[in-house]
């Protein structure tokens, strides 16, 4: 596919040029689109319970190795469920259900949904499961709640993710493992000695954790480097993307436009209330900077990738009877979501492309009805990439069996607020900052509509579409 891509897509519609003017645009637009107030259909069904948005919050996202650092993945977890209590006035016993997401787990909490809510004083009455799947592993958190109130199950479900990057588990090799497993089991003072003589140095190799794909042993960085060079998405476009994101972030801050932060005493240390990812630099300064995968002439670098994250995230999730019935003002409504999944090796990073037109299908939209759109920035060449394939009447065509494009989002709808290259991607955390961020961003600019789309590891990628509360 990338060599046929790599000739196809050269002349694709969005070139650098394009792509500062959108920069540019989506800079001198107001961020604050004040939108008239829309007279579109709900999308409300008949016989369907209507899933509302109570409120949702974040800790500051930080880089990994700094303030967070001593911590562990529960305490994080547990900052944000007692940061959504706070700021709800939720009585505890209230919730039916919470469901958490996570990628790299801590072997002493593996079930950290239901650590992180003991810990912050949910009943041990109240059940809770962990869920994974990579980078919208807080996605499926969400979607989990809906179907659980959708089907009747539950009124009030909290979900959320947490990823924590600071101390990951590095493993002994596997034939230390083996040795000790077997050491532990030895019965005779001969029998250890005999295993502790056959320890190599080699056994003492430890094993790393890595962002890199079982099936085919990439990094991610490395195929979102030959996805940009498949698309034709030149160094300059991405590093012109991510200063857009980092740019548009700083603003969003700098105006308290990033509500759904809450301030958090890391004990020992000081109190955190701002993401410390968020650094405009200036072009050159990006230039500078070496490929970070393919080595020499690769694109993608570390000032156009998210960067490692620790941070967590939680969601109020109820029906809208419930909620009502509670004396709250929902932020917005969930409806239709879908999640795709594609070839791991050369459509890894795509999932954004093929859930879009799925989601908009689903809810009787298209693509010009929505108002707020919010993908999660993996990289800049992977957001370019997808742009570039949305717009591609060429890839709509041989790849996912459409007459004709998908379209791409206008950037002055598109992550106004920036995104995960600036704002930080704690991998599990991510999916409920972005459908937080579309209801603000609903509330703020009028609008009626808001889409969510995200690739994850695996090939694999979600889409959401929410729809505002009557204000």
């Amino acid at each position: 596919m990338a060599s046929m891509l790599l000739t196809s897509l050269r002349s694709s519609p969005l070139t650098s040029v394009q792509a500062a003017q959108f920069a540019a645009r989506s800079l001198s637009t107001s961020v604050h689109l004040q939108a008239q107030a829309k007279s579109k259909k709900t999308l409300a069904k008949s016989g369907v319970k209507n899933v509302v948005l109570v409120d949702g919050v974040r800790t500051p996202f930080l880089l990994s190795g700094t303030t967070y650092a001593d911590l562990m993945p529960h305490d994080l977890a547990r900052a944000a469920l007692q940061g959504l209590l706070k700021r709800t006035g939720l009585p505890k016993d209230a919730v039916d259900y919470i469901v958490y997401g996570t990628v790299i787990q801590e072997v002493k909490t593996s079930n950290v949904a239901r650590e992180a809510a003991l810990g912050a004083g949910f009943s041990d009455k109240t059940p809770a499961h962990t869920v994974t799947m990579a980078c919208i592993s807080s996605n499926q958190a969400m979607t989990t709640a809906v179907g659980l109130i959708a089907a009747g199950q539950c009124d009030a479900v909290v979900a959320g993710g947490v990823e924590f990057m600071s101390d990951v588990p590095i493993r002994h090799s596997r034939k230390m493992r083996k040795t000790m497993l077997s050491l532990n089991k030895a019965k005779t003072l001969g029998a250890r000695l005999s295993l502790l003589g056959s320890i190599r140095l080699a056994h003492l190799s430890p094993e790393l954790p890595a962002v890199a794909e079982f099936s085919t042993a990439e990094t991610m960085g490395h195929s979102a480097d030959r996805l940009a060079a498949a698309f034709g998405v030149s160094r300059l476009e991405q590093d012109e993307f991510a200063l857009r994101s980092h740019k548009l972030a700083k603003k969003a801050q700098d105006s308290e436009l990033l509500s759904d932060v809450i301030s958090f005493k890391v004990p020992g240390r000081d109190i955190v209330s701002k993401d410390n990812g968020i650094r405009p630099a200036t072009m050159e300064q990006m230039a500078k900077l070496k490929p970070a995968f393919i080595k020499p002439h690769g694109t993608v670098t570390a000032a156009n990738s998210s960067f490692l994250t620790d941070g967590a995230s939680a969601v109020l999730i109820m029906s809208e009877e419930k909620a009502l019935a509670m004396g709250y003002k929902p932020k917005a409504y969930l409806r239709d979501f879908v999640y795709v999944s594609q070839d791991p090796k050369d459509q890894l990073l795509l999932g954004p492309t093929y859930a879009t037109p799925k989601v908009l299908e689903k809810s009787g939209l298209t693509l010009n009805d929505i108002d707020v759109f919010e993908f999660h920035e993996a990289f800049a060449g992977q957001i370019m990439a997808n742009l570039k394939a949305m717009d591609s009447d060429w890839f709509g065509q041989t790849y996912m069996g459409r007459k004709t494009k998908v379209g791409a989002p206008p950037m002055e709808k598109f992550n106004t607020w920036g995104g995960s290259l600036s704002l930080g991607h704690p991998f599990a955390a991510t999916g409920c900052r972005l459908v937080t961020t579309v209801a603000h961003r609903l509330q703020k600019e009028g609008g009626q509509y808001g889409l969510v789309a995200a690739c994850a590891a695996g090939g694999q990628g979600h889409a959401m579409v929410i729809e505002a509360y009557p204000q």
